[in-house]
């Protein structure tokens, strides 16, 4: 048989892939790259041609491409169980992963409902959340809101709560409304202004909402400390302190999609650890497999659990997804939490994004870059283009640059960001930071 090279397994993928979030037409222009095997951060096409993961194959690999602890417990459990239905049916992957994931909240959190993907995870919170309230005798309940900007799947329910226009407005006659209120991105600080202030000020939408359509409101929806897809935008903690505060006050369920921003990408394993506060509903994925195998879930308190325990079959949670509780994605789970818990995963992190942060610093202070912010291992600038033309197209001309330096890097718009797995060592680290500086000198000056 023929040796197969990039080039023919991309014209054979450009035949018959439709691929995601992409205007086909683009890659007229734009590179395919045929991954044939990965290892570590690093990723490699069919000539060997290596590209370092800086996004972790979109925010979902933690601890690098063919990690050995997790393909041993992967190969383990292929031999006792693939996958079984989790209606009346259970598993020790899933029950252990589930006790896990309740002690990691301190048991605040400690029931776990299972699907495959972070928007099936947002539909479950969302629909958990009318039905609580409706189990509860408050029928009205049938309102969501979510942040300007904010971004939580595209399946028709995680849509409507999204505000992103390039992804929602196609689909608008499909979607149900949902209030949009301000978000605190720290970047929209007046002069003299803390993120804190910032936070205080968006949270005084959400306190006059609640006034008026409290009894209406079902839940609202939020990405803490990070909105990722509309150009990591940071905000404070005390922004998800105040909100809590007002959900308990209006009788609001409050949902944390920390489906990007979970696992460890802020600094501690939860985000909303960092505002001393748990929601109503939790929503992980992404990360959640280490990066391996499709799963997502939501983890929720004992009083919504509650709600639906009854004889009752209509009060019941009738939702249900084929794979639910899949046995080998659990596995790759534990296996993640395993490397979390084994290798002080946090304390480390915290070294190397401070390491990054020294071979970011060029960019920090380059005139030609606005807000640089971190949060934890996720780091993030916005390039001044004024020119129209050349910020429209500035996200393909640095992706196209990127590859070229052996980087995978997918900037937002005009905002490069950073979200590298929790396993490159010194040398990578002072790589990707000066290959980033390249890329973005050579982008600005085409």
């Amino acid at each position: 048989m023929k040796h197969q090279t990039s080039s023919d397994w991309i014209a054979r993928s450009l035949r018959s892939v439709w691929h995601p979030c992409t205007q086909m037409q683009h890659h007229e222009q734009v590179p395919l790259i045929a991954v044939r095997r990965a290892k570590g951060p690093w990723l490699y096409d069919h000539e060997e041609r290596r590209y370092l993961d800086a996004i972790s194959s979109w925010w979902v690999n933690l601890f690098g491409h063919a990690n050995p602890r997790i393909n041993a417990a992967l190969k383990d459990q292929l031999d006792t169980l693939e996958h079984a239905m989790l209606a009346g049916f259970t598993h020790e992957p899933v029950i252990e992963l589930s006790e896990q994931l309740a002690s990691l909240t301190g048991h605040a959190l400690g029931h776990a409902f299972y699907a495959s993907d972070g928007a099936s995870a947002v539909e479950i919170a969302m629909k958990m959340s009318f039905h609580a309230w409706r189990n509860a005798g408050f029928p009205d309940k049938q309102e969501f809101v979510c942040l300007q900007g904010s971004y939580h799947g595209e399946t028709i329910g995680a849509l409507s709560v999204t505000d992103v226009p390039l992804f929602k407005d196609a689909y608008g006659p499909l979607l149900r409304a949902a209030h949009v209120v301000a978000s605190p991105d720290a970047r929209q600080a007046l002069e003299g202004e803390s993120a804190q202030d910032v936070a205080r000020r968006a949270i005084l939408d959400v306190e006059r909402l609640f006034a008026q359509r409290g009894a209406n409101i079902a839940a609202i929806i939020v990405e803490p400390l990070v909105q990722c897809a509309t150009g990591m935008a940071m905000h404070d903690p005390l922004y998800l302190a105040l909100l809590r505060a007002l959900c308990d006050r209006h009788r609001v369920h409050l949902i944390a999609d920390e489906i990007a921003v979970g696992c460890g990408r802020t600094g501690t394993f939860f985000a909303c650890e960092q505002a001393a506060i748990w929601p109503d509903f939790l929503c992980l994925s992404k990360g959640i497999s280490g990066g391996y195998l499709p799963l997502s879930l939501v983890l929720t308190t004992d009083a919504v659990y509650q709600s639906f325990y009854s004889e009752d079959i209509t009060r019941g949670f009738l939702h249900s997804h084929s794979y639910t509780g899949n046995a080998l994605a659990c596995r790759a789970a534990l296996a993640t939490l395993q490397i979390f818990r084994e290798d002080d995963v946090l304390n480390r992190n915290r070294e190397r994004a401070a390491k990054l942060a020294m071979a970011m610093a060029p960019l920090a202070g380059d005139g030609r870059v606005r807000h640089f912010r971190q949060r934890g291992t996720i780091f993030a600038f916005d390039a001044i283009e004024p020119d129209a033309a050349r910020a429209a197209s500035f996200a393909r001309r640095f992706f196209t640059t990127a590859v070229e330096h052996e980087l995978l890097l997918r900037p937002i718009g005009r905002t490069v960001y950073l979200m590298p797995p929790y396993v490159l060592d010194d040398e990578e680290i002072a790589l990707l930071g000066a290959r980033v500086n390249t890329v973005f000198d050579s982008v600005m000056a085409s």
